[in-house]
Order: structure tokens, then C-alpha cells, then sequence
């Protein structure tokens, strides 16, 4: 999937070329448990007088993950934990010079943590309603589809962020033991960008291939968090290739752990590991990409332990494509 052309189950956030250049902007269905059932934010604008979920612009090099979070804390006071990509919604809006612009909003779920609204100059109400009751109080058609997206899934699904190890050169041109070859410069910069992008999604664990080039990918993340890194050899390359079926029974047992999770492997594993996820769940999935660097969410369903006890009943749900950590 591109920024250009959105493909089925996944953004990324390659910059737009095309003229004319659309507005971008994300937000997020933010939502709370409300006894009998989740409950979403919805704000009230006194400049248009509408009620929509909570979104705004992107900021210049800006990931749109980073403005969900940004602007449901903006807009609602509340921080929160981003989960499933949920749509892409395209319409236009006016010029200041006469005509319109096209804008492109992307929309996240993401569960409220910790915060309390303020009325402000933009935002002047937040209610939280059930969803029957935010389809009645939303003033636009594509806020209604966006919460239909949120709908197709319960909230609290399972979360695995499958991440290939960033930018550590050629095999080739590596003199020294394959298993310790390091992050180059351009490595370092994504993981840095990793560093912020991942602990918008609320990592509870991380696991990695026997790999320096993983661990380094995902280290930074494990210090702030204060967890180790659990090493597994099946999300090597080796590994994998030796027993393809036990590391899918292994990625699914990790999904079924307390609260998600970070897997760091190689370009000779995720393809395949994807693919065959979705396969099993019958998810349509285009060309299964994996450049350094790149995040593939995967969302799970189902029950985290089956009737039999073989192993978790669970299935790949959603599967959303981030190309590149660096905007």
C-alpha cells in the first residue's frame, strides 16, 4: 500500500506527489468500556456547529500515527493507545482562494488512557455515547463509515507489531559473523523513528531473532519500557525455514499474551509469516511487502486459548502495512 494509492488492509505514508496535493490529516475512533460495551468520544465544533470524531492535520513530516495521537490529545484531552488501522476517508474541502482541495484522513481505533477534556476554541463538548447513539450525532456520512470500521472488530483485539530489523548494509560486504552485523547510520535513523512510532501502540513485550541487528532495532524500546527482549530463534531466517508451521503457531501464542506485543525478524520470514496468517484466516492480502525498517500490524480475533488447550483459537483479523518509519 502507498500513500498515492491505499492498498487493502494497510497504509503507509510515502508523501503525496500527486497535484493537486491533498490536505492529509488523521484521528482516531477513541473509546473507553462502558459497562455494556465501548463507548466513543465524539466532539462538538462551535466554528461549524457539527459533531465528528476527533482529527486535524498533519504536522510537516509527520507520520500519521503521530497525528491521530497528537490531535485526540488536542481535541479531547486524553491521552491514548493506538491498535488497528481502521479507514481512508477521501472527500474535499475549501480553498481559501476560491474552489476546493482534496483531503485524506486516516483513522486509527485507539483506546483512552488517562485525561480529562477542557473546553477550548475548537472543541467546546465532548459527549461519550455508544455507538447506536454516536451514529444518530454524527453530522457526516464518512464519520458513520469510519465507525462501521470500528465496528467490524472488537476493540480489544489482540495487537502484534511485526517489524523487519532496520538498515544494516549488505551481507556481502560484511566481513565478520552474519548474526552480529550491526545498524548502519541510515539503520540508526529508523530506529530512532521506531523508538517513537511503536510506543504509540502501548508494547507490552518484544520479542526478536537471534540477530544484533534486531535487538538493536527494537533495544531502545525495551530500555524506555523496562522489559527484556525475548529471543527467538523460529523468527530467524533459519529458523523459520526449518519449521515454517511451528513459528506461525509460535506468532499466534505471542498475539495471545497480556497486551501487545513487538516482533523484530528478517525479510526472509515476514513475507511468508504473513502470508500464511492470512491465508489460514481466508483475509485477502495483496503482494506481502517487507522493506528494512517496516511495521506490518497485525490484528487478531478469536479466543486466546482454545476448548481443547492445543493452543490460542486465534485468527489474523487485520494486516496494515507501514513502508517506512521515516516521513
Amino acid at each position: 500500500m502507498t500513500e498515492n494509492q491505499p492498498a487493502p488492509g494497510g497504509i503507509d505514508d510515502e508523501p503525496v506527489d500527486a497535484p493537486p496535493t491533498p490536505v492529509r490529516a488523521a484521528g482516531a475512533v477513541l473509546w473507553r468500556d462502558g459497562g455494556d460495551g465501548p463507548e466513543v468520544a465524539l466532539v462538538h465544533r462551535p466554528r461549524y456547529d457539527d459533531w465528528s470524531l476527533p482529527k486535524g492535520k498533519l504536522d510537516p513530516g509527520e507520520l500519521s500515527a503521530h497525528a491521530a495521537v497528537r490531535e485526540v490529545s488536542e481535541e479531547t484531552g486524553f491521552s491514548c493507545v493506538l491498535s488497528r488501522f481502521l479507514t481512508r476517508v477521501n472527500y474535499s474541502v475549501p480553498e481559501s482562494g476560491g474552489g476546493r482541495a482534496p483531503k485524506v484522513v486516516d483513522y486509527f481505533t485507539a483506546r483512552a488512557a488517562d485525561g480529562v477534556f477542557a473546553p477550548n476554541d475548537e472543541v467546546d463538548e465532548l459527549h461519550w455515547l455508544r455507538t447506536d447513539q454516536a451514529r444518530g450525532r454524527l453530522s457526516y456520512p464518512h464519520d458513520v463509515g469510519v465507525l462501521d470500521a470500528f465496528e467490524e472488530l472488537p476493540p480489544e483485539s489482540a495487537t502484534v507489531l511485526l517489524v523487519r530489523h532496520a538498515k544494516a548494509g549488505k551481507r556481502s560486504e560484511w566481513a565478520g559473523e552474519d548474526t552480529l552485523r550491526p545498524l548502519t547510520e541510515a539503520g540508526r535513523q529508523q530506529r530512532d523513528a521506531l523508538h517513537s512510532l511503536l510506543p504509540l501502540f502501548g508494547p507490552a513485550r518484544i520479542y526478536s531473532a537471534p540477530r544484533l541487528r534486531c535487538e538493536q532495532t527494537v533495544a531502545p524500546i525495551a530500555e524506555d519500557l523496562r522489559i527484556g527482549i525475548a529471543t527467538e530463534p523460529l523468527f530467524s531466517e533459519e529458523g523459520y525455514l526449518g519449521d515454517p508451521d511451528a513459528a506461525v503457531d509460535l506468532m499466534l501464542r505471542v498475539a495471545a499474551g497480556a497486551g501487545p506485543a513487538v516482533v523484530c525478524s528478517q525479510g526472509g520470514v515476514i513475507p511468508d509469516l504473513v502470508a500464511r496468517l492470512a491465508d489460514s484466516a481466508g483475509l485477502p492480502l495483496d503482494e506481502v511487502a517487507s522493506r528494512k525498517g517496516s511495521v506490518w500490524t497485525l490484528t487478531f480475533s478469536g479466543d486466546r486459548y482454545s476448548s481443547n488447550g492445543s493452543g490460542p483459537a486465534l485468527r489474523l483479523a487485520a494486516a496494515d502495512y507501514l513502508a517506512d518509519p521515516l516521513a
